[in-house]
């Protein structure tokens, strides 16, 4: 057997769905297509008003972007950066996260933002060629991501742990 390696391991995972009230919201999209073919075909209908709502609701799950610390970097949808090149991590919720996500945001940020998504994470980026100061990122649990940074970075600068 190999030995273990940073490279190997997923410290945290985080899809950022859609909250209970949105995937409920999306739903009502099946009733409304099955109204306007009822005058056609009924049958039609609620066939394509079940195909309609079933879609929406598994579209807005499956393209929901995923947050994680992996193979010793920071995954935010589809945005990927070392995690040797970033700052300490700052985790906020309720009225501190507000702020980060609106006045206290430098607009030069790189942002993965979610509504419904009361927790924030806001981490600089150390390297001096990069033009975005900071990512921005909504989790729910934004003490483990931070975590999560916390211990890429640790295992970036000491291998042999």
């Amino acid at each position: 057997m190999g030995r273990w390696s940073i490279r190997d391991a997923t410290t945290y995972r985080e899809r950022l769905s859609p909250s209970l009230w949105a995937l409920v919201a999306a739903a009502v999209c099946g009733p409304m297509a099955a109204l306007v073919l009822a005058p056609i075909d009924r049958t039609a209908a609620l066939v394509a008003g079940a195909v309609v709502g079933i879609g929406v609701v598994t579209a807005l799950i499956a393209l929901s972007p995923v947050v994680e610390v992996r193979d010793g970097e920071l995954r935010a949808g589809r945005a990927h950066i070392d995690a040797e090149l970033l700052g300490d991590p700052i985790a906020t919720t309720g009225e501190e996260a507000r702020l980060a996500r609106g006045a206290n945001m430098d607009r030069r940020a790189w942002v993965l933002l979610r509504g419904g998504i009361d927790g924030v994470i806001t981490v600089s980026v150390t390297d001096p060629n990069d033009p975005t100061p900071a990512w921005v990122i909504s989790t729910r649990t934004p003490d483990r991501l931070a975590a999560a940074i916390r211990r890429a970075q640790v295992r970036l600068r000491t291998p042999g742990r």
